[in-house]
């Protein structure tokens, strides 16, 4: 992490005391909670994680201000799912009053946000602030959905603070969910020193020989992500020269993957990685990153490809054109076109200067844009003021 604590964290202003609910899995709201509590833990916050598993990206658990709570479910033969939302807060209940938390930050308005206003009605004493970040299915999936959208809204309506990772999703929240309350864009941010060029040719070697074209992709492998399109961009870009893929993440259809690869006679090109924590080792390696989402509210791991000074080829959909500079970092065509994302990566494969002139530029745009200095300073303003809510009784 290279945030520094000066300046972030003011005594008396800023809460101290963290609770961060998120999904643990290798999805990109899970890496965003994750880091973001880190910095702020780096900072001599208090931060307490919950979740139903270890955070996927909590790779080093030695920091004295990070602690990590396990929602624990009941799977009782009255009900047909586990309770969850329940289970999650009455821990977050238990660890408000026992570490006396000040702010809790949601990432997902459902279920987390649901929790965290639940376990605040809960607790006597002090009541905590809650913010909740919108990362995009929870509102253009779950938040659709009719057997949630009520939640969804109420999570988002009685939350302290709300804020949008971009402002496609901003304006996709007020159109289907008819939400008027203010909401504020803080984009996602990366680490530039995990996240940067330089590849390592010892262990590039391990997925693609010296003449062969190294294509990556980063998902939860769900259907939205696309990622037997990004089989097929393989086997297109191979008719023309040799390429390998490595795929990591894991998720429902990381079988379909595999299977389209059998299929299209390129599964000997393609390794699959499954989670795969220390992901920038192998990011500074590739040539090309692929996100062929079908939605995407961000674009995470496409920031993360471009600190690593990789081009992107991906959709338009969503955030990423808010992300990737069609032409400049990368090039961004229709979603569901494959045969366009093939043309595209061979583009950049064939001409050494673009692909160059690409790398450097997203790395640019990456440090400029998407500062973690001033992202986590961004998010400690809005953390005061809705401390200060609570606080002042507003």
């Amino acid at each position: 992490m290279t945030v520094q604590a000066h300046g972030i964290v003011k005594p008396g202003v800023t809460p101290t005391k963290l609770a961060v609910l998120l999904h643990g899995g290798a999805g990109g709201s899970g890496v965003v909670a994750t880091e973001t509590g880190l910095r702020f833990a780096q900072a001599g916050c208090d931060v307490h994680f919950i979740s139903n598993r270890v955070p996927f990206r909590l790779v080093d658990r030695s920091d004295a201000h990070v602690w990590v709570h396990q929602v624990e479910t009941l799977a009782y033969p009255l009900f047909d799912a586990p309770l969850t939302t329940l289970a999650e807060a009455s821990r977050l209940a238990e660890v408000i009053e026992t570490y006396g938390i000040q702010l809790i930050h949601a990432h997902y308005a459902v279920p987390h946000a649901t929790a965290a206003i639940l376990a605040r009605d809960m607790v006597s004493g002090p009541k905590p602030a809650v913010v909740t970040t919108l990362h995009g299915t929870d509102v253009t999936l779950v938040g659709l959905d009719r057997a949630y959208v009520r939640a969804t809204r109420h999570a988002i309506n009685m939350s302290d603070a709300v804020t949008a990772v971009s402002q496609h999703l901003l304006e996709r929240t007020v159109e289907v969910l008819g939400v008027e309350r203010r909401i504020s864009v803080i984009p996602n941010t990366v680490d530039l020193e995990r996240f940067r060029p330089g590849v390592e040719p010892s262990l590039r070697r391990r997925y693609a020989s010296d003449e062969e074209a190294l294509l990556l992709h980063v998902s939860n492998f769900r259907p939205v992500k696309r990622t037997c399109d990004v089989i097929r961009i393989l086997a297109q870009v191979r008719q023309t020269m040799p390429a390998r893929l490595v795929m990591v993440g894991d998720g429902p259809d990381q079988p379909k993957a595999a299977a389209l690869a059998r299929e299209l006679g390129v599964a000997d090109a393609v390794t699959f990685l499954g989670a795969f924590p220390t992901v920038e080792v192998v990011m500074r390696s590739a040539d090309v990153f692929l996100m062929p989402s079908e939605q995407e509210a961000f674009g995470l791991a496409a920031l993360e490809a471009m600190a690593s000074g990789v081009p992107v080829v991906g959709s338009t959909a969503g955030g990423l054109p808010e992300v990737v500079e069609h032409g400049v970092s990368g090039y961004l065509c229709e979603p569901k076109d494959a045969p366009a994302m093939a043309a595209a990566v061979l583009k950049i494969l064939s001409d050494p200067n673009l692909k160059t002139q690409m790398g450097e530029a997203g790395r640019q745009r990456a440090a400029d844009a998407f500062n973690e200095t001033q992202v986590t300073a961004t998010y400690a303003s809005v953390y005061e003021a809705a401390w200060a809510s609570i606080t002042n009784g507003a």
